[in-house]
């Protein structure tokens, strides 16, 4: 994909869920997904593309879970993604930097419940670049829910992961193929981001 095709102003790189204990559940060797994902962002940042990051987290009791939630309730009852808790932090190697906009999830959806849609609307967004763990969870009900809001969406699929391979695949050749652009990290923006390097 050329840059050209995306207008910088108008575009947003969305990284969902690449929390240190995500990373850690989903693949047991992720310096690959993490170093392709690292150089995204930095063409990213340097089309000048606003970076938001998604994390899942719950407040202190976690009130935002029901108490018969059958997708939630072992979350909470096993005492995972509490807010500030050991690996909840975005992985170091993806860090946010100044300027970065961080959104804080309570459900599968990078939109259900947050204020992504606000912000994106608020700068004008039209077309979200999506890289996330896991494929057949944020990156599945965050396509949905951008597609039905008429974004232009861009799965990045080789910074995107699920411990299931055949899913990813699945997803990503018969699925997200019918509703969106599917590419490789290196394509996105190449090659004027990178300098044609």
């Amino acid at each position: 994909m050329h840059p050209s095709l995306v207008d910088p102003k108008a575009a947003a790189l969305v990284v969902m869920d690449y929390q240190t204990a995500v990373v850690e559940m989903t693949t047991p060797t992720p310096d690959d997904l993490l170093a392709r994902t690292a150089s995204l962002l930095a063409d990213a940042r340097a089309a000048g593309v606003r970076v938001i990051y998604v994390v899942v987290g719950y407040r202190d009791g976690y009130p935002e879970v029901g108490p018969h939630s059958p997708t939630f309730g072992p979350v909470r009852d096993g005492g995972r993604f509490a807010e500030g808790a050991p690996g909840t932090a975005v992985h170091a190697a993806l860090a946010p930097r100044p300027g970065d906009v961080v959104v804080t999830k309570r459900r599968v959806s990078a939109f259900f419940g947050t204020d992504l849609d606000l912000i994106l609307r608020a700068n004008g967004t039209k077309t979200l670049i999506l890289a996330g763990i896991a494929t057949s969870g944020v990156v599945l009900s965050t396509v949905r829910h951008a597609t039905d809001a008429d974004y232009r969406v861009v799965v990045v699929e080789d910074c995107c992961a699920d411990r299931d391979a055949e899913i990813h695949r699945v997803l990503m050749e018969r699925v997200f193929a019918r509703w969106t652009t599917v590419v490789k990290a290196a394509d996105v923006f190449a090659p004027a981001a990178r300098g044609d390097r």
